[in-house]
């Protein structure tokens, strides 16, 4: 299975939210890009982000961005080592 264009746009604003507080959330201005502007729209109807131009994570949301986070960190430059 491939990501879709639609779920790398998605998973590129759930990796873009500070997981240290749940105090700070973010908002995509609708002069973003439109890819970001729909990913955003699509979260918010899954159900992970709180409003439709971001917000703040639910905790399904905040779920989802744990592991964005983590596969990002995992598959960086500087993790090749793990693999050897």
């Amino acid at each position: 299975m491939r990501y879709t264009q639609n779920q790398i746009a998605e998973i590129d604003i759930l990796i873009r939210y500070n997981l240290q507080t749940t105090q700070q959330g973010i908002k995509v201005h609708s002069s973003a890009n439109i890819e970001q502007v729909q990913a955003v729209e699509r979260l918010f109807d899954k159900g992970l982000v709180t409003a439709i131009d971001g917000g703040y994570l639910t905790d399904l949301g905040r779920t989802a961005a744990e592991h964005a986070q983590a596969l990002c960190l995992i598959l960086a430059p500087h993790n090749q080592s793990i693999a050897s």
